[in-house]
């Protein structure tokens, strides 16, 4: 489970043990979902991120 998360670019590394146990029992329709959060928030990232730069931190 860990190495899916790594894989697709959640910081497990950097979590506390009790997160690490959180994690590890997601279900598989749990996991399926979060990756694809994940996948949608990262795919708008670079549009998020330029809007934080350019106006603050302002919400849109």
């Amino acid at each position: 489970m860990e190495a899916v998360l790594y894989e697709a670019g959640f910081p497990v590394d950097l979590l506390t043990q009790e997160q690490r146990l959180v994690l590890s029992e997601l279900t598989p329709q749990e996991l399926t979902l979060l990756l694809d959060v994940k996948s949608r928030l990262d795919a708008v990232g670079p549009e998020v991120q330029a809007h934080g730069e350019i106006a603050g931190g302002a919400l849109f």
